[in-house]
């Protein structure tokens, strides 16, 4: 797919509830993948991935709470994000399901499958955080490239990234090139990552999972124990880019702190975007993976 295009690959569909109307993109048939993106992204960050898989999957990427098109009430906790995760599947009607996710995602794909266990055929990450991290945040230099875990909590920082489109621009171009292996990675399509930011309220949406997160982050790092101890035991598949400068790859055995069943491998040209820097080996494992598990 051309890195140009801009973000018309699939339309949106919308689930109203209460406080929110999320927005979620579904393609294909077969068995259900769910796809949970990070930050700084949307939906969007999966058209790599979403229009090769749909031909052997029913495959479905929400818009998580005030990013991309899913607006309604700031999220109170992270359990209001994992809420709009159970009301999407129930409403899809999924009893069993794969999720896929990344980043902020992640979190809130393992907060799910400590929940639901028994709805999920399989778990696929990229480059996965874990509260177990805990010191590993700050050991060794690390701190100086998680800043802006701070900064996002501050009522300031919507004003400032916000002031301008070059503010914002410049914001993102940031992470969107020191984090990719290849610092041009997004180019052609950072005045979209900008026109999705710049929409009213993303910003603060996208800054509000630091704050709603930061206790439990704060405890991890400060070394307390973590909140669930019991190893989540779903197959789960880590696929971790080599070059990430903030989720280090050299952290990747630490998920089996956390799972009882994690299969580990290396996406050795990618930096924290391997589904758009790698699309076509992630797709092969995803699609690997979770045929195995649907079988």
């Amino acid at each position: 797919m051309n890195t140009g295009e801009r973000d018309t690959w699939a339309g949106m569909e919308f689930l109203d509830l209460p406080d929110i109307k999320i927005a979620y993109r579904r393609e294909g048939a077969g068995p259900p993948l769910v796809f949970l993106h990070g930050w700084p992204e949307w939906s969007g960050i999966w058209r790599r991935n979403l229009p090769v898989l749909r031909d052997r999957f029913e495959v479905v990427a929400p818009d998580l709470r005030n990013f991309g098109d899913s607006v309604g009430e700031q999220a109170a906790d992270i359990d209001h994000y994992v809420a709009d995760l159970e009301a999407l599947v129930d409403y899809l009607g999924y009893d069993r399901f794969g999720l896929v996710s990344h980043d902020v995602g992640a979190f809130l794909a393992q907060d799910y499958a400590r929940r639901h266990p028994d709805r999920l055929a399989g778990l696929f990450f990229f480059d996965c955080p874990h509260f177990g991290l805990g010191r590993r945040w700050v050991e060794g230099g690390q701190v100086r490239e998680i800043w802006y875990q701070s900064f996002h909590q501050l009522p300031l920082a919507e004003e400032l990234v916000g002031a301008s489109r070059a503010s914002c621009r410049a914001y993102f171009r940031h992470f969107l090139a020191h984090w990719a292996r290849d610092p041009s990675a997004f180019d052609d399509v950072l005045e979209e990552w900008v026109d999705n930011f710049l929409k009213p309220g993303r910003l603060a949406g996208g800054f509000r999972w630091y704050s709603v997160a930061a206790e439990r982050r704060l405890k991890a790092m400060d070394g307390g124990s973590q909140e669930q101890r019991a190893k989540i035991q779903i197959p789960a598949y880590s696929l971790w880019g080599a070059h990430d400068p903030i989720l280090r790859a050299d952290w990747q055995p630490t998920l089996a702190e956390v799972f009882a069943d994690i299969e580990l491998d290396i996406a050795p040209k990618a930096g924290h975007f391997v589904a758009w820097e790698q699309p076509k080996l992630a797709n092969e494992r995803i699609a690997r993976f979770f045929e195995q598990r649907f079988a």
